[in-house]
């Protein structure tokens, strides 16, 4: 029997630490024998990654960034996701539409049922004959207060336009993120990323553990 795809998402404000731990999964899953597929977005293929530049450091408005996200995830999923997925590769992605949810809807106030028929456009794939709106199999939110996660980001690198918002911003972000958990519980585990790293780390592992994924 082919061994099924699995797409799991990393969310969480800058500063919350999910590359050390997408970095760790990857290894976990390697060792047990699966191949990987690590990515990010916006990014994730030649085109999406001129996107993603224009995204984090272009002055627009928050319909353009919308749009410029939505476009750089098709090309993502088109191009990087779904591929990978079919050869039943384990998808590990920083990001994916629940950032923009957060980002685009929570931060910057944007329509929220905008971003929803986008999600639905760009997101539907056939499955079996039928449509199929693609989400990740899981998604791990690491959840960190906003002002612990400036701490962590003083002086580590020069800020893009994202990382360069007051806190404010990023409390209505992770509220974002809350509201998004909220409407789909069963995808999601909220992980305490005010932990120390090994607490952390230990979370990642139960909640991959607990879908029967690793051992």
């Amino acid at each position: 029997m082919a061994t099924s795809g699995l797409f799991i998402s990393f969310e969480g404000i800058d500063g919350a630490g999910k590359s050390t731990h997408i970095d760790g999964l990857a290894q976990a899953f390697r060792a047990h024998g699966r191949v990987v597929t690590m990515t990010r977005e916006p990014g994730g293929t030649p085109l999406a990654e001129k996107l993603r530049v224009m995204v984090l450091n272009d002055a627009m408005d928050a319909m353009t960034e919308a749009l410029l996200v939505f476009a750089a995830r098709r090309d993502h999923l088109q191009q990087c996701i779904e591929p990978a997925l079919a050869r039943g590769e384990v998808v590990l992605c920083d990001r994916f539409t629940d950032s923009t949810f957060a980002y685009q809807g929570g931060g910057r106030g944007f329509d929220l049922t905008i971003l929803a028929t986008l999600e639905q456009w760009v997101q539907t794939q056939q499955e079996a004959g039928a449509d199929v709106v693609r989400q990740p199999d899981l998604t791990l939110w690491f959840d960190l207060p906003p002002d612990l996660a400036a701490q962590r980001l003083t002086g580590v690198r020069l800020p893009d336009r994202f990382e360069a918002q007051p806190i404010a911003f990023f409390k209505q972000v992770s509220e974002g993120y809350r509201q998004r958990m909220t409407s789909d519980r069963p995808r999601f585990v909220q992980i305490d990323a005010s932990n120390t790293r090994d607490a952390v780390w230990l979370a990642v592992l139960k909640a991959v553990q607990s879908k029967g994924w690793l051992a």
